[in-house]
């Protein structure tokens, strides 16, 4: 090998280790943070690289209290409901859109585009939200976002990427386009589809801003939006109930943390199990073969 090419490994590996290291260590800092003493972690000024004592105390009051355990159960909900009605209807959606001889079939690819830059807007949302009577359950963070403009596109793309001979041969045995859809087109696009799952899964999962909009019962809240009051509006309290003042604020920098982890740790899960799938599916989302 060349010093040429020896130097440029060296740079590139050396750019790389950084990147790493800034990527991982807020991770770490909130790990560490979670398992260190509160005194001390407020006492603390600088880099944090290991817990300051090892201290459980902050997950066992957030995994004690039973607020933790509703918003986990209705995220759940969130998650698994969003996912199968994204999944569904944009599966659907891609595959009539990919057909080439559906009537105005480009219109409404025009269509759907321009549906992608317009829509978004607060308002019509709420408006919408309101008027069915939607307000202050699950469904209002489900049916406005049941197709996302953007999942659409990327399916239909890789719908359009599939061999025409496949479904050509199928025609010809006498296969309808339930029996295409289901045991040819949706098989051979599975990568895309994890991506798609793993996009509306993490999307579902981090969702705090739209449920603080439609939500007002706390028994419906998800994790997120409990994780914003304890992180954004200081209610420590909601963890850390039952004990005085003195001891909130002893142990409320470490709950805050703990907090985040708990939330945290199950989409971090889930990535090994979709990484096969992410950057197939992403490419064949993005460029037609």
């Amino acid at each position: 090998m060349r010093l040429s090419d020896r130097l440029l490994d060296v740079v590139v590996y050396t750019l790389l280790a950084v990147l790493i290291a800034v990527t991982l260590y807020p991770l770490l800092y909130v790990l560490f943070a979670s398992l260190s003493d509160g005194d001390r972690l407020l006492a603390h000024r600088g880099l944090l690289l290991k817990p300051l004592g090892f201290v459980t105390f902050a997950y066992e009051r957030a995994l004690s209290n039973p607020a933790v355990w509703t918003g986990y159960w209705n995220t759940i909900r969130l998650v698994a409901g969003g996912v199968v009605l994204n999944l569904i209807l944009t599966i659907l959606g891609a595959y009539v859109l990919s057909r080439s001889n559906v009537l105005w079939n480009k219109v409404l690819m025009i269509f759907v585009v321009v549906t992608m830059f317009f829509s978004g807007g607060m308002i019509p949302f709420y408006l919408v939200v309101k008027q069915l009577g939607l307000m202050n359950t699950l469904w209002a963070l489900l049916l406005p976002f049941a197709v996302k403009t953007f999942h659409l596109i990327i399916m239909r793309t890789a719908f359009l990427s599939l061999p025409p001979s496949l479904e050509e041969a199928a025609q010809i045995d006498g296969a309808g386009h339930l029996t295409m859809l289901t045991r040819i087109v949706v098989p051979l696009s599975m990568p895309v589809i994890a991506v798609i799952l793993l996009y509306t899964a993490v999307d579902k999962w981090n969702m705090w801003f739209f449920p603080s909009m439609f939500i007002q019962d706390r028994t419906l809240y998800p994790l997120q939006l409990m994780l914003r009051e304890i992180l954004i509006n200081n209610q420590t309290d909601t963890i850390s109930s039952g004990t005085g003042v003195g001891e909130a604020l002893k142990i409320g920098e470490t709950i805050k943390y703990a907090t985040i982890i708990i939330a945290t740790v199950p989409v971090l899960f889930v990535y090994p199990f979709l990484q096969r799938f992410f950057v197939k599916g992403a490419l064949v989302g993005s460029i037609k073969g």
